[in-house]
């Protein structure tokens, strides 16, 4: 198909800078297939359809591949011949997220009653204290490359806060948007950087839809927008939890695997990247599964799973996992492909079930995750007792960020265990000796 141009746009096309995409060669829509060249765009101009990195991938010796990997640095530049980065990236100015810890989670496994291996992907590890780091750090390279001057986002707080850390350390400006009412630490932590945070009075989809509307206006000449105009090469991003969890497990793919859904971009794009460890040889090809989890009060995509449908019907949110609390998720009737070709499935916590998790996780494997990360732990173990799960098989559960972000969540039900006098007297009366 025919490449289309971008003169469009408001920024420099890719063809300027020879090698800064590396294996990328387009942008592909994926609802009909239709190419595009590499820049600022994130919808198809025949169909609409949103639009995605498409690469020639290194071919040749797998055994090569792979030991140039492990000889790279410990962050998500280590996979650069498989990004749409420089082949110099490491050298360039970044926060150098990724290679978060794979946690081998016995102590929760027998709590579940998991018998195969269980691990926690726990991207608490990344500079931000979530995964959002993995994505903004991408993007950040194509704002570069595309000359952008300031870096902005719609968020439901992590994001604001990895685009703020970026930004500051790769030396834009940065003007993000978040919904009034996000948990105190995020944004504390999204506004300590030293750009412009805004509230936005709305829910998440009111904050994205005004930012729609400024990439269209003058006043946002210059912007890159990550998860807008720059979404098709930030998405690629969480295709490094993929690599990773490969890596880690000795080059070889989970039997289980699963992911918290907000927009749905994360789960879809893990789901990419372990197919094209597949295609060059990395892994070996063999079956898995992949499992979406979301909120009861925010969840669209298990309505949808659940009732059978191809279309996700947007929900208004009412959860406090806000980081997931996307009521109309773009990457949604995907996350429904994908989980159905897999033979996963996609299901729902609520609010209590997901506090519950999050102490079960911090008590079994000292990991405070925040409520996201209550998320995917609680589906895990209601997928298990519902026998949708495999707990004689190896799974990957994902938490994204840190407890210390949504402290709000568990502050009602957790504190200190006695208030004593400073005697022993005071100890043995209080039950503690």
């Amino acid at each position: 198909m025919a490449v289309q141009s971008v003169e469009s746009s408001t920024a420099s096309p890719a063809s300027d800078a020879s090698g800064a995409f590396g294996p990328a060669i387009a942008l592909s829509c994926r609802e009909c297939g239709e190419r595009f060249e590499l820049g600022p765009i994130f919808a198809c101009e025949v169909c609409f359809g949103p639009l995605e990195v498409a690469y020639e991938l290194p071919a040749g010796d797998p055994e090569e591949l792979r030991r140039r990997i492990e000889a790279g640095p410990n962050s998500i530049w280590r996979y650069a011949p498989l990004l749409p980065v420089p082949a110099d990236v490491a050298d360039l100015p970044s926060l150098h997220p990724g290679f978060t810890q794979l946690v081998k989670a016995d102590n929760l496994a027998r709590e579940l009653g998991v018998t195969g291996e269980l691990h926690i992907k726990d991207d608490s590890g990344n500079p931000t204290h979530s995964f959002k780091d993995r994505v903004v750090a991408i993007a950040v390279q194509a704002a570069r490359t595309f000359g952008f001057t300031t870096l902005s986002c719609s968020s439901t707080g992590n994001l604001a806060g990895a685009v703020g850390a970026a930004a500051a350390r790769a030396g834009f400006r940065s003007c993000v948007f978040i919904p009034h009412d996000l948990e105190a630490g995020k944004v504390v932590m999204a506004a300590v950087y030293g750009g412009e945070l805004v509230g936005i009075e709305g829910t998440y989809d009111d904050v994205n839809r005004f930012c729609s509307e400024l990439i269209g206006d003058p006043v946002g000449e210059g912007w890159g927008f990550v998860n807008v105009n720059l979404r098709p090469y930030y998405g690629e991003g969480s295709k490094t939890l993929a690599y990773e969890i490969c890596e880690q497990l000795g080059w070889r793919l989970p039997d289980q695997i699963v992911i918290p859904i907000a927009s749905g971009s994360q789960l879809t794009k893990i789901d990419k990247g372990l197919k094209e460890l597949i295609a060059i040889g990395l892994v070996e090809d063999k079956p898995y599964k992949i499992f979406g989890a979301q909120a009861e009060g925010c969840s669209p995509v298990s309505a949808a799973f659940k009732a059978g449908h191809d279309v996700v019907r947007p929900q208004k949110p009412q959860t406090i996992a806000k980081s997931l609390a996307i009521g109309n998720p773009a990457d949604g009737p995907y996350v429904l492909d994908i989980a159905r070709r897999t033979g996963g499935a996609v299901e729902d916590v609520n609010d209590e079930q997901i506090v519950d998790a999050i102490k079960l996780l911090a008590r079994t494997e000292g990991i405070f995750a925040e409520t996201a990360g209550g998320v995917t732990v609680g589906v895990t173990k209601k997928l298990i007792e519902d026998g949708l799960l495999d707990p004689s098989l190896t799974t990957v559960v994902l938490n994204t960020g840190d407890g210390l972000k949504t402290l709000d969540a568990v502050a009602p039900t957790t504190g200190p265990s006695a208030i004593i006098r400073p005697t022993l007297e005071s100890f043995r009366e209080a039950g503690l000796a």
